[in-house]
């Protein structure tokens, strides 16, 4: 099949890239090929491509900056997104669109399932949310992904890293570090979920995915396993969100459950702190 990914120099694309090279033709699109926001640019370049499947990985992402930037939030994460829904529902193409866990309010400590009712608490949240409607009421043949806190190898060198390179460079610097304690997730690694989309892509189980690492941890107990893994003393103490005073709210406890993966028999996905040992023994020597 002609594969198209969009965002495809990202961490997640990254990771998807090599797996789905094997098996289909590869159209690699990077912000610089194609911006989402340019409909007719992104219309006139899937015209000419004829991709068989869409896989969009691109989104505006910098949560804190949407909360100022809502136009450009949800142009990209929203309406940029409804115009691949067409493009695909009008040449009978497959969409896979990927979502997030801050579509939830949180305010429970319970895992949510892909039928449990959203709430989202910030503009990214949001426009996120309005993005899995669209593409949903769109795309017949479509696969919509809702994961959290994704991290991968091509995010060490990307736009501020990831969350485990943030943590080790300030904790190799010997800087005192906050991490808050209250927002409990699932850390997850793009190099466990790209060969889950893979396996989706097989399927013709259309419809809305929970994919994430297995268990359950906060953004300080995360940071706290990868400084003991890594074997550097770091000066790490919890705060709350409230302290931190991020500008967008997040919420409390955002772990998904995959009832969805279940049903199909495809609900093994490694335990986060495997998957975080993995992501740390395959870092460059350099890094």
């Amino acid at each position: 099949m002609r594969v198209a990914v969009f965002g495809a120099n990202g961490q997640l694309a990254s990771d998807l890239l090599p797996l789905l090279s094997a098996r289909h033709t590869l159209i690699p699109l990077t912000h610089a090929d194609c911006e989402l926001r340019d409909h007719e640019a992104v219309r006139a370049r899937l015209d000419r491509e004829q991709p068989e499947v869409v896989i969009n990985t691109a989104a505006f992402h910098r949560v804190d900056d949407c909360e100022q930037e809502v136009e450009a939030a949800f142009a990209v994460n929203a309406f940029g997104v409804l115009h691949l829904a067409r493009w695909c529902a009008a040449h009978d193409a497959t969409l896979i669109h990927f979502s997030t866990d801050y579509v939830f309010t949180g305010d429970v400590a319970s895992p949510r399932g892909e039928a449990d009712a959203p709430g989202p608490l910030s503009v990214y949240g949001a426009s996120k949310l309005a993005g899995e409607h669209l593409v949903r009421q769109a795309c017949p043949r479509h696969f919509v992904i809702r994961t959290c806190g994704l991290y991968g190898h091509a995010g060490s060198s990307g736009k501020g890293g990831n969350f485990i390179e943030t943590m080790l460079r300030l904790g190799r610097a010997g800087k005192p570090i906050r991490v808050v304690h209250d927002q409990v997730l699932t850390p997850t690694a793009t190099a466990d979920l790209a060969p889950k989309v893979l396996q989706l892509l097989e399927t013709t189980a259309f419809g809305l995915y929970h994919v994430t690492n297995a268990g359950a941890c906060s953004w300080f107990e995360f940071a706290a396993a990868t400084f003991q893994l890594a074997g550097i003393a770091a000066d790490l103490s919890p705060t709350t969100s409230a302290e931190f005073g991020a500008a967008a709210r997040r919420p409390a406890y955002s772990v998904l459950r995959h009832d969805r993966l279940a049903a199909l028999g495809l609900d093994d996905l490694p335990p986060w702190q495997d998957a975080l040992a993995r992501y740390l023994r395959g870092r460059p020597p350099s890094a």
